[in-house]
């Protein structure tokens, strides 16, 4: 029915129905098609107009005498075009935009689409030049759904025709506006789906409405419907297109032919179209003949007032023939037009800044900024992935949808961005680490389109999000981000820019004035209108021409292949990691960026390069780091092998194949080297040898996030072998870590990561070669089963080779004699060489001079840090060098002048990649430092304040933040050793050699580092040790505090300060006894100490409860504040020892005792001394002090048993004896003698011999001498297994405590449990001893124990002891098993989390015993006996333990029990000599137990921490 109704054309008809008049109703009941026309006549003559047609019903209809059909028709005509009415956009809808440019002509495959409401910036037209197209508008919004496609095919034929006839190329527009509704050439859009409909349909039209014989022409002459796209005013795609169809009216198709087009009823013309009518009546359709006139299309047939009606037709068919020769000429004139242009060399300059090279660019890195892609450009952006861009400044907000970035992501890594997280807020490396800026390519949408950013319209955005991607511009144009001169921006138009507001000519802007200039801008389209459009907008932004930094006549394609072609075929080939059975795999581009903290090694590396060998080899010989290329090269036809060093051989052939025999997930094999003998080289030397065996890779970056590498290891070692058994291990190089806990930290880290991933490990995945600095003596030289040490003395055949190897340097090489880190190695480290090396070298040496200050510096950082550099950008700032985003510019190293032999360049890989300078030698920036202070009278302080005090240093340049960490480190880090330092080697060489100028570097160091807090504590540091200036450190450490309060490690800082007071006013009070005023001030003093001491535990503990939420921290807990505390109560009973009341004699001694344990009260001290009115100012102080001095021994007491309960129960992740904490311990040692002399003083031999003491005191004294021997805590007993403790004292313990033990005398739960624990471990240290209570009656003792109300203080020890004892044991009946082991194994795990937890982050609970393969006693082997059956160092011994290794020896595993039981998640289920228990074990290394199936057999060896059972060796 609505078809039958279809209206033809509503054009004439005013848009609101209520404005028509009575004939313009009847126009319109005309044009309904099945309506007679009479049904018009009716409702003229009934005077209906718009108002009364839309009141009317159909009753109304028939009473005026039309019948029910039409009326019925009439209404629902009408009620539809009522809706559509409502429906249709108002033209206040689309307020007009900027000015567009219309889609170019005959393309269909451009990427171009219009934008909501702009402005075509044409004209409706008639012909021009006959190529240039022509144009007319339909808004194509005044009609129904029915309707549209009738309008389509005759608006399209009648435009067609037209333009034919007038031989000019034409497009009509179906969605663009025209006056007066709208502003002439608005976009409005089709809300249409792209259907096929349209061109079926236009093509049955053109078959009925042209002349038979014009049919095919009319089909080649109209194109196919296009259909252009609109974006919204925000840039974002929409469901809205615009409908062009081109006309082409070729000469070679129309000739000087005429077109006439039939005026048919559109019923007809369809039922012709199918084929189903003939012409039988005798009457034709009208013809009809269009001309293009103006912007319009003419009828020349149609009827007019004129009188001579044929006159302007007859006209135009004599013109016919001379039209059609002008098409021709025009034609042929358009084909003349010879597309000759250079810009592909051009682009290929401007690409690689003039090397012609993208492996040699001079630009190091690419900022990319682009609009709204299409998708039929990705093909021709390959170019994108190979550049590697920086960064991506994409104002397009589909593009993570279906955009660019979206295209890229596929081949390559990407971090997405907002323009906000570029804001600084904090320091620049550190904005830029998180940005991943030099690690993957940051994408930054300048648009919105992620994270719920709404996008911005054109002209809004400069308002909504203008400033913030300034701030992105401004943060990239930084000296200290991307390298001066030496990157380069380009602007990718993958979409015509036209209006002044568009983001991209605001983004030019920004970037033509940070980079002052268009030297560092190239902007690439693809076509000669998007480039004029373009250069116009800049040109009136910027006042530029930017014409000679455009490439726009060549395609995307054509771009794409000139970029390629830049790449060497290294750059471009594939890359291939081994895989099982000497297969390979292939390492995709995407795959490789992400491992973005590792550089990869890959089978066929190098392969294809084209790299410089003179430059590469003459690099290494001159002190530079050792490349892949080098070893490359060494194997290519007429080449010398690389020198293999003799512990290459043991590597290879001993040291690698032993650990991969281990079962652990990760392995560790240290090579410790002596700076500059060539440890690193030796290291790559490995991997380079191992690349088809191994996937092998080298970590970039020693302080990279330790989780993120580990992550990166196993994405490596599954990569594309994810079910493969077995697997090929990852062989990880690690270089430069200052310390070899963060080797283990990092070791942990990827046994968790393989433990994540579920996998089995029966052989090691991931070996870490730890190629580490050793400052030990050159005589090590012995390599071990875990350790090479490589010293610098060389072996004769060492020096064989190195001889030869010159010979073959001097035959192709220049300047050998500056080859210094070839001629240090040959001339075997001869200090008398690099000597004169240095001296020679700095001969003219002028420290006024700037290449000679920077060297200066350069080598003062050298020595003191050994991974410190200086960028190339501050190099060149300082010494004037202004590079040009072109080559040939100078290279930094000639910026040293005569020095320039003495420094190379590398590539730092930090928390920014950049490129930077360095000492070619260790030893060498020894030799210099030694011989500018020497020869040249320029001293350490001097080298120090000049890079303190030089601004210069510091400006905004590449790499500012590592220098001002180097300089920060070479200032406060101190070398710990037994004797623990108090101040960095840098400091302490100034004391010794300009002693008093140190004061002046601290000073300038606090100017420098104004806001850090270490630098503060330093300088409080030194003022309290050296200078004794009291009031001084306490302003500095107030500063420390005030920069950050909540830090342990400061606050202790600030009770150091008054304790170093304390302890500096007791040793300078030399008169006996002290006078009541110096002993109020030095008790005030020790009040305060040790209130401060108390603040820094209760901060400890506060980090460490925070430490534990986080669980990336290892940091251990700070003991500081104990200790401290502890040695202001030992200056204190120092202190109390020069007072009167208290003097040395032992009567004297025994009342200080007394008081300072809470026993004795001053008031009755006081009443019993007979001089007590002499002393009664002093018994006034001390009163006042009460707290603090009847507390003194119950508060060393508790910190001792803490710390003693820490040290023995926890030991280090690495199992590595950390240093600090030795000298702490030592320190404690002596505090402990000092608490013993005063609170534990006792008569042994008399307690031994005498046997008529009262019994009471007798057991006073038993306690007292097992306080003394620290034999009164668990701990404390534990700790004489490896405290060294006689077995002669240890059977006197046991002795003491079989007194104290008897049942007359009430022990209590602790004694009994102590009395457990002394007997267990008199067993491993004296098992013949006649005091040792036999085994059956212990575990009687224990079971007793378990059956009585346990302290909360004691659970833990108890549980311990009883898991250990209770462990079911064969051939033992008489012994019965407790059930309930497995509730103890529970309580354990419970008990040593709420004991412990303040303390154990960073720890590992220490394994005390292990379960052995005999019974009773000698079934418990102690730690202290496995360390005996292994010879080692204790650092060799903890790398053993680590790798499993251990487990190997035969004296091992002869004294231990392998125990069999089932895997499940995360532990293990023990078998035991009873069939039905089954007992929780934890693996040690979690990694031992992953991949195996829930149920799986395992065998393993057992051993026993405070934590509940471990599991050891899982087999």
């Amino acid at each position: 029915m609505a078809e039958e109704g279809e209206v033809k054309s509503e054009d004439d008809l005013p848009p609101d129905m209520k404005d028509w008049s009575k004939h313009q109703v009847k126009e319109w009941i005309l044009k309904l098609k099945v309506v007679d026309d009479k049904v018009a006549e009716i409702l003229f003559q009934q005077d209906i107009n718009g108002p009364s047609l839309l009141l009317l019903e159909t009753e109304d209809l028939k009473q005026m005498g039309v019948t029910f059909g039409p009326a019925k028709l009439i209404i629902h005509v009408r009620d539809q075009q009522v809706k559509l009415q409502k429906e249709k956009p108002t033209s206040s809808t689309y307020l007009p935009g900027s000015q567009c440019k219309p889609y170019p002509f005959r393309r269909y495959d451009d990427t171009y689409r219009y934008m909501e409401s702009s402005i075509l910036d044409i004209t409706e037209s008639g012909p021009a030049d006959l190529i240039e197209p022509c144009h007319e508008y339909k808004a194509f919004t005044n009609t129904t759904y029915e309707t549209k496609m009738s309008k389509f095919t005759e608006e399209t034929i009648r435009f067609a025709a037209a333009c034919m006839n007038s031989r000019t190329n034409g497009t009509i527009h179906f969605g663009i506006g025209d006056e007066p509704d709208f502003r002439h050439g608005q976009v409005l859009e089709v809300v249409e789906k792209v259907t096929e409909a349209y061109a079926t349909t236009l093509k049955s039209a053109i078959d009925v409405f042209f002349e038979y014989k014009h049919k095919q022409t009319a089909q080649n002459c109209i194109k196919h419907p296009r259909f252009v796209g609109v974006l919204n005013k925000n840039m974002t795609s929409s469901d809205k297109f615009v409908i062009e169809v081109d006309i082409v009216p070729d000469f070679t198709l129309c000739e000087e032919n005429i077109y006439h087009t039939f005026n048919m009823d559109p019923k007809k013309a369809k039922k012709k179209a199918k084929g189903k009518e003939t012409d039988t009546t005798g009457t034709k359709p009208s013809k009809q003949l269009f001309v293009r006139d103006g912007g319009s299309s003419r009828d020349l047939l149609a009827l007019t007032t004129s009188t001579k009606p044929m006159e302007d037709y007859n006209r135009f068919v004599d013109s016919v023939k001379q039209r059609s020769q002008l098409r021709k000429q025009a034609e042929e004139k358009h084909l003349n037009v010879i597309k000759s242009s250079t810009q592909g060399s051009r682009l290929s300059q401007m690409i690689t800044g003039g090397s012609l090279s993208l492996d040699k660019s001079h630009f190091e890195q690419y900022v990319i900024v682009a609009n709204k892609s299409h998708p039929i450009q990705f093909e021709s952006l390959g170019f994108i992935v190979e550049l590697n861009p920086t960064a991506v400044l994409d104002f397009d907000p589909e593009s993570a949808k279906h955009g660019l970035q979206y295209h890229f992501e596929q081949q390559s890594t990407t971090s997405f961005h907002l323009p906000a997280q570029y804001k600084i807020t904090e320091g620049v490396e550190d904005i830029a680490n998180k940005l991943k800026l030099t690690r993957n390519t940051s994408w930054v949408f300048c648009n919105g389109g992620i994270e719920d950013e709404v996008p911005s319209d054109i002209d809004k955005w400069l308002m909504d999000k203008g400033a913030s991607v300034r701030d992105v511009i401004s943060f990239l144009c930084r000296k200290d981000v991307l390298p001066n001169k030496r990157f380069l921006v380009i602007f990718l138009l993958l979409s015509t820019v036209s209006e002044k507001m568009d983001p991209l000519v605001e983004t030019f802007s920004t970037f033509y004035q940070e980079l002052k200039g268009t030297d560092q801008i190239i902007c690439i389209c693809n076509n000669e209108k998007a480039f004029t459009s373009w250069t116009d907008l800049i040109n009136a932004r910027c006042g530029t021409n930017i014409s000679q930094r455009c490439i726009y006549d060549l395609s995307f394609a054509e771009v794409n292949g000139t970029v390629l072609s830049l790449l060497s075929k290294n750059r471009r080939s594939s890359r291939f990691l081994p895989c099982g059975g000497e297969s390979k795999v292939l390492l995709e581009k995407k795959v490789e960026r992400s491992l973005n903290s590792l550089e990869v090694l890959c089978v066929n590396q190098c392969e294809g390069g084209n790299e410089d060998q003179i430059a590469i080899e003459e690099n290494f010989y001159k002190g530079g780091k050792v490349s892949w290329w080098n070893f490359y090269f060494s194997e290519q036809p007429g080449s010398t092998p690389f020198i293999k060093r003799d512990k290459f051989d043991f590597i290879m052939n001993t040291l690698l194949p032993d650990l991969c025999s281990l079962r652990k997930a990760c392995v560790l094999l240290n090579l410790m080297h002596v700076p500059g003998c060539g440890g690193t080289t030796l290291a790559m030397h490995t991997l380079w040898a191992h690349r088809a065996r191994f996937r092998c890779s080298v970590l970039n970056d020693s302080n990279a996030d330790f989780a993120e590498v580990a992550d990166q290891v196993i994405k490596l070692l599954l990569h594309e072998h994810k079910e493969q058994m077995p697997r090929v291990p990852v062989l990880l190089m690690i270089d430069g870590f200052d310390n070899k806990e963060k080797v283990f930290d990092l070791q942990q880290l990827i046994e968790k990561e393989c433990v994540k991933k579920n996998i089995k490990s029966t052989t090691p995945q991931v070996i870490l070669l730890n190629c580490m600095r050793s400052y030990e003596s050159s005589d090590q030289t012995e390599p071990t089963a875990e350790m090479v040490f490589i010293g610098n003395n060389l072996s004769e055949t060492e020096q064989i080779l190195f001889e030869d190897k010159l010979k073959v340097i001097e035959k192709t090489h220049k300047n050998v004699d500056t080859f210094y880190g070839f001629m240090i190695m040959k001339k075997n480290f001869k200090p008398e060489y690099v000597q004169s090396v240095a001296r020679n070298t700095l001969k003219s040496f002028n420290i006024n001079q700037k290449h000679a200050q920077l060297l200066a510096v350069l080598v003062l950082l050298n020595v003191y840090c050994k991974n410190a550099s200086l960028s190339v950008s501050l190099c060149e700032e300082f010494l004037g060098l202004q590079p040009k985003p072109v080559c040939g510019t100078i290279k930094v190293e000639d910026g040293f002048g005569k020095f320039s032999t003495l420094v190379a360049t590398f590539l730092d890989q930090g928390k920014v990649v950049f490129k930077a300078v360095k000492m070619i030698h260790s030893s060498i920036a020894s030799h210099c430092l030694q011989e500018l202070t020497t020869t040249h009278n320029v001293s350490k302080a001097d080298i120090t304040d000049l890079l303190l005090n030089t601004d210069k240093l510091y400006e905004s340049t590449q790499g500012k933040d590592k220098l001002l960490q180097d300089v920060h480190y070479i200032l406060v880090k101190r070398h710990h050793s037994m004797e623990e330092s108090k101040f960095s080697p840098l400091i302490q060489d100034i004391l010794a050699e300009t002693l008093g100028l140190e004061e002046i570097v601290l000073k300038n160091a606090s100017k420098r580092f104004s806001n850090d807090a270490v630098v503060c504590q330093l300088l409080a540091r030194y003022y309290y040790l050296k200078k004794k200036d009291f009031p001084e450190a306490e302003v500095w450490e107030n500063r420390a505090r005030d920069l950050s309060k909540d830090s342990s490690y400061f606050a202790d800082t600030s009770a150091q300060v008054i304790k170093h007071k304390l302890k500096d006013a007791i040793a300078n009070y030399k008169e006996v006894p002290i006078c009541p005023e110096e002993l109020n001030t030095c008790l005030e003093m020790a009040q305060s100490a040790i209130n401060a001491f108390k603040d820094t535990q209760n901060l400890a503990k506060n980090e460490s409860f925070q430490r534990l939420k986080t669980k990336t921290d290892n940091c251990p807990f700070n003991t500081a504040g104990c200790l401290g505390e502890i040695q202001v109560e030992v200056l204190v009973i120092e202190l109390l020892e020069k007072t009167p009341i208290f003097s040395s004699d032992n009567v004297r001694h025994d009342i200080m005792s007394g008081v300072l344990s809470g026993h004795m009260k001053l008031q009755d001290v006081e009443k019993k001394d007979q001089r007590h009115n002499k002393h009664a100012l002093h018994y006034s102080i001390l009163k006042k002090f009460e707290d603090v001095l009847y507390n003194l021994r119950y508060r060393m007491k508790v910190n001792f048993d803490f710390l003693d309960n820490f040290y023995v129960n926890l030991g280090s992740i690495s199992g590595m004896k950390n240093s600090r904490e030795q000298t702490a311990q030592n320190e404690l040692f002596r505090c402990f003698r000092q608490y013993v002399n005063l609170f534990c003083k006792i008569d042994s031999a008399a307690l031994l011999k005498t046997k008529t003491l009262n019994n009471m005191l007798k057991q006073y004294e038993a306690n007292q001498f097992l306080e003394m021997q620290k034999a009164d805590t668990y701990s404390g007993i534990l700790n004489c297994l490896s405290n060294g403790i006689s077995p002669d004292i240890m059977t006197k313990i046991a002795r003491q405590y079989a007194f104290v033990c008897a049942p007359e005398r009430k022990p209590t739960v602790k004694v009994r449990i102590n009395f457990i624990y002394v007997n267990v471990v008199l067993s491993c240290i004296k098992p013949e001893c006649q005091h040792l209570v036999p085994y059956q009656n212990l575990h009687a003792l224990l079971r007793q124990v378990l059956l009585e109300q346990i302290p909360i203080s004691e659970n833990l020890p108890l549980h311990f002891i009883a898991v250990l004892l209770l462990w079911p044991q064969q051939y033992s009946p008489e012994v019965v098993t407790p059930r309930s082991l497995e509730k103890y194994i529970s309580q354990i795990r419970t008990f040593y989390h709420t004991v412990m937890k303040e303390v154990y982050n960073g720890k590992r609970p220490v394994v005390h015993f292990f379960l052995g393969k005999k019974q009773g006693y000698e079934r418990l082997v102690s730690f202290g006996e496995i360390t005996g059956c292994i010879k080692a160092r204790q650092e060799e011994f903890a790398s053993m333990w680590e790798n499993g290794k251990i487990w190997k020896e035969k004296k091992v595993e002869e004294r231990l029990l392998r125990v069999t039981g089932e895997a499940k998640t995360n532990i293990i289920l023990a078998h035991t000599c009873f069939p039905d228990l089954k007992v929780e074990v934890t693996p040690m290394f979690q990694s031992q137990l992953s991949g195996n199936a829930p149920g799986s057999k395992v065998s393993f060896f057992i051993g026993f921490t405070m934590k509940g059972p471990v599991a050891l060796d899982i087999n």
